[in-house]
């Protein structure tokens, strides 16, 4: 079973593939010796690709709130390194739709700090104006950090792609949250993007990853909450 420590912030310190991480309760990653923010699966401007595409008229402020909560996290943390892990947009057009405001607070995420984008199967080629370096992976602290898992056991790998969620039953309620999974080995992030779903930790699509018991780290109103395999439920 991965060894965790709660800290003082509510997240949960866990090692890594030998690498002291910090799950931060936003769903970011904090590397504190590397001083890097990772976050994964935003998914800027979902609401407005589903009103052009399927007509279907979310309210348009999903980039904003995301900003809005990546905001509250450079603050608190102040890193010198930001990486967005992949599907940063939602699709190929997304950095053209972004309000003229949003661009610029893109923009500004790079000014102090390195800006790196890990491109997503959403997002293949990456930002065309904005600043930062674009890549296919990163390695920090012996650490493989990309987009999408690859199959089998992959000891070191940091992804996102799969938007895990945890469901926990107790009587008759039951909560779901998104959240972490790891085994130590390897880490799936949450997604970070204020219109994303989940996906049970129990699922299929999650089989083979690990190769040990999981833990699943769900994210609570003011803290992280480490779910052991006997406690997760199946939707």
């Amino acid at each position: 079973m991965t060894r965790f420590e709660a800290s003082a912030c509510g997240g949960l310190r866990i090692e890594l593939a030998g690498a002291s991480v910090m799950l931060r309760g936003s769903g970011a990653l904090w590397l504190e010796t590397e001083r890097t923010l990772v976050v994964a699966d935003l998914h800027f401007e979902k609401g407005s690709s589903y009103a052009a595409r399927f007509g279907q008229m979310l309210p348009p402020y999903d980039t904003r709130e995301t900003l809005d909560r990546l905001d509250r996290e450079i603050a608190a943390l102040s890193p010198a390194r930001l990486i967005f892990l992949g599907d940063s947009f939602h699709d190929g057009q997304a950095e053209g739709r972004l309000a003229a405001d949003d661009a610029e607070r893109l923009r500004s995420l790079a000014r102090g700090r390195d800006l790196v984008w890990a491109v997503g199967n959403h997002d293949e080629e990456g930002p065309r104006a904005l600043p930062g370096e674009v890549v296919d992976e990163a390695l920090i602290l012996g650490l493989v950090l990309r987009h999408e898992p690859r199959g089998g056991l992959q000891p070191g790998e940091v992804a996102g792609h799969l938007h895990p969620a945890a469901k926990v039953s107790s009587g008759r309620s039951s909560v779901r949250r998104r959240c972490f999974v790891t085994d130590g080995s390897r880490l799936i992030l949450p997604a970070f993007g204020a219109y994303t779903g989940g996906l049970n930790v129990l699922d299929r699509a999650f089989s083979g990853l690990f190769g040990g018991p999981v833990l699943a780290a769900a994210l609570g109103k003011q803290k992280v909450h480490a779910i052991g395999p006997r406690s997760l439920r199946p939707d």
